[in-house]
């Protein structure tokens, strides 16, 4: 392909996907300069900035950046095509370029007013049959064709949480199973276990001759706890299915720092983030196991409690699980399909005008 010294690629990105990466990568390996200018509307759902975030991570050889354009959209208008070029020069910091790629019908008088060659790049979509609309429409029969920052963002994440020894691993777990075994896209399922245990058994293998009951906890430890299972929990997002359990969250470690500490610190409650879903594990009728590691038996109703109350003032869905195993399942399962069931709502980008 001809090189060009400078190209340019316009679009939403509403959101990323790989038509979009083809286009970007395409162009890039045509130019020895490349600007991708992300310029969505701000009635749109995505955030921008994490918009040119994923597109620098996915391109990092690519200049990418971004701006709002909220100007009505009209192609047959020359003073529309003013504004939005004029939006677009602003963000590109230069009005000329050698070459402009696109696979919109748009794209050659986007390429004239930049003085610029128009590349049309699978204007047919048939390298990468999708496109934005198709996929805010059902993320899931695309899920294949969004990068994992992307997937991270529309994945479903559900979280147990409870008591010592109510049952939250095993459910976390448990669902985990049931969703792959469905197969397809559900087959990447994936559940995050609780970081906390982890530290304990550092703490523990640091310390062999305390009891877990004398093991001392600071306002540090619990700052680990929540980075590592947010890491934990987007790395597990970006690679699974559109749906993702935990065991355990920020919000939840908030309630295991008061148990400890007798408070919780600003930096745990500020590393809390609103699930779609929380499962609270009741501790009435599961029996209490050992497993070394735990020391709260007689904590259990109050810590029960403090969960119920402090998911109440988040405003997130909480389905509590009582009874036996098979009926915590089945409500489980029927209430993390009604959350899939009920779709994305993305609102609409901006229209042409007809």
């Amino acid at each position: 392909m001809t090189r060009f010294a400078t190209g340019l690629v316009v679009g939403k990105f509403y959101p990323p996907h790989a038509g979009h990466h083809h286009l970007i990568a395409t162009a890039a390996r045509a130019c020895a300069e490349l600007t991708v200018v992300a310029a969505p509307s701000r009635q749109e759902s995505i955030p921008l900035d994490l918009r040119v975030e994923w597109l620098r991570a996915l391109h990092p050889g690519v200049r990418v950046v971004g701006v709002h354009d909220d100007h009505p959209i009209d192609y047959g208008s020359a003073d529309a095509w003013d504004t939005h070029v004029a939006v677009f020069r602003d963000a590109a910091g230069r009005d000329r370029f050698d070459a402009v790629f696109s696979s919109e019908a748009y794209g050659p008088e986007l390429a004239r007013r930049f003085h610029a060659v128009h590349v049309p790049v699978d204007p047919q979509r048939a390298t990468v049959p999708v496109s934005g609309t198709a996929i805010r429409a059902d993320p899931v029969a695309h899920w294949r064709h969004l990068s994992g920052p992307v997937r991270a963002w529309f994945t479903r994440r559900v979280i147990a949480v409870g008591a010592e020894s109510t049952g939250t691993t095993t459910i976390a777990s448990a669902l985990a199973a049931h969703y792959r075994a469905r197969g397809g896209v559900w087959a990447d399922t994936r559940w995050v276990p609780e970081f906390g245990r982890e530290l304990t058994a550092r703490k523990m293998r640091a310390r062999p001759d305390l009891p877990v009951a004398d093991l001392t906890w600071d306002r540090d430890d619990f700052v680990e706890v929540v980075t590592e299972q947010n890491r934990a929990e987007d790395e597990a997002a970006a690679l699974g299915s559109p749906i993702l359990f935990g065991d355990t969250d920020a919000a939840a470690t908030a309630i295991w720092e008061r148990r400890y500490l007798g408070s919780t610190s600003p930096a745990v409650l500020a590393a809390a983030r609103p699930p779609d879903l929380y499962l609270l594990t009741d501790h009435e009728g599961v029996p209490f196991e050992d497993d070394g590691m735990r020391d709260g038996e007689h904590l259990r109703a109050w810590m029960t409690g403090l969960f119920r109350a402090h998911l109440a003032t988040l405003g997130v869905p909480v389905l509590e699980l009582r009874g036996p195993h098979d009926t915590r399942m089945s409500l489980a399962v029927a209430a993390c399909d009604a959350l899939l069931d009920k779709g994305w709502s993305l609102a609409e980008p901006k229209k042409p005008r007809s």
